[in-house]
C-alpha cells in the first residue's frame, strides 16, 4: 500500500512541478500576465511549486527503506524522473497543443520502462 502512496504523491508533486515550471510559458498569451516582470513570474512560479514540496517530501518518506517504505533511494529517484516524463508529456501535449509524440519518444519511453525494470530486479 505504502507503494501506491509513494507513486500517487509523487504524481501529484509533478503535477505542480510542472506546472509551476511551464506554465509561465503558456501564460504569456494571457493579456494580464504578458506585462508581468520576471520577478513575479518567478514568485508566482515558486507559490506554484510550494505545493509540489507538500507532496514530495511525504512521497519520499513514506516511499524510502530507512522509514518503512518499499523503496531504494536509486528506486525511488528512477520512480520519480520516469514520472516526471510522464507527466511532462501529458502536459505538453494537452497544454500546449502544439508539440506532437513522434515515434523516437515511444522508444525512449520503452528506455526509461527498461530502467525501471533494471532498478526494481533483485
Amino acid at each position: 500500500m505504502k507503494s501506491l502512496y509513494t507513486i500517487g504523491l509523487l504524481v501529484m508533486s509533478n503535477i505542480f512541478m510542472t506546472f509551476a515550471w511551464y506554465s509561465h510559458l503558456k501564460f504569456k498569451e494571457l493579456r494580464w500576465f504578458e506585462s508581468l516582470p520576471l520577478f513575479l513570474v518567478v514568485l508566482l512560479s515558486w507559490g506554484i511549486a510550494l505545493f509540489e514540496y507538500f507532496f514530495q517530501v511525504p512521497a519520499n518518506r513514506i516511499g524510502f527503506k530507512g522509514y518503512g517504505g518499499p523503496f531504494s533511494l536509486l528506486q525511488l529517484k528512477v520512480l520519480q524522473e520516469v514520472i516526471t516524463l510522464l507527466v511532462f508529456v501529458i502536459f505538453t501535449l494537452f497544454f500546449f497543443k502544439t508539440e506532437t509524440f513522434r515515434w523516437n519518444h515511444i522508444i525512449g519511453f520503452i528506455f526509461l520502462v527498461l530502467a525501471v525494470y533494471f532498478m526494481f530486479k533483485k
